[in-house]
């Protein structure tokens, strides 16, 4: 039987760990049920919740390359409802243009946010930024103490 996102199954709970439990699907595969996917609510203790040997209906909700499979119980209940994404969710906010800045920074403009970076941009330009700070303070404490090249009159 081959596991799909999306479907739903019942299973039993093989074991339990602080992170989650494991979950027996038919056809003898396993999957990891996290802790997070346990209920609507936080949890706290995962054994307040699921004890070994109880039976669970499960929904799949994504199966890895390497053969793993993630399971949610909270998902597979009938009452659970997708949460919107925060474009469809109505804004509560009051229009603030004509409201005088209350200090703080200044409001930044569109320019200037930075499109997402990877890891070795953001250290190029870290890098590029603390020799640019250091060339200028070498340049303005060099001349203060009159070292290295700085003219005597």
């Amino acid at each position: 039987m081959s596991i799909e996102v999306g479907s739903k199954l019942q299973g039993k709970v093989t074991g339990i760990t602080n992170f989650g439990a494991f979950v027996e699907l038919p056809g003898g595969t396993t999957g990891l049920v996290h802790i997070s996917e346990v209920a609507d609510n936080y949890v706290k203790d995962i054994n307040d919740h699921l004890k070994v040997g109880d039976e669970v209906q499960v929904k799949v909700i994504n199966v890895e390359k390497d053969g793993k499979i993630g399971l949610s119980i909270k998902k597979a209940s009938d009452t659970y409802r997708e949460p919107q994404p925060r474009s469809a969710q109505p804004t509560q906010r009051p229009n603030n243009q004509n409201r005088p800045n209350q200090g703080g920074r200044p409001p930044r403009k569109r320019e200037e946010f930075r499109p997402k970076e990877n890891f070795e941009q953001k250290m190029a330009r870290f890098l590029k930024d603390s020799e640019d700070r250091l060339t200028s303070l070498k340049r303005s404490t060099e001349s203060k103490r009159g070292g290295r090249g700085a003219k005597r009159g």
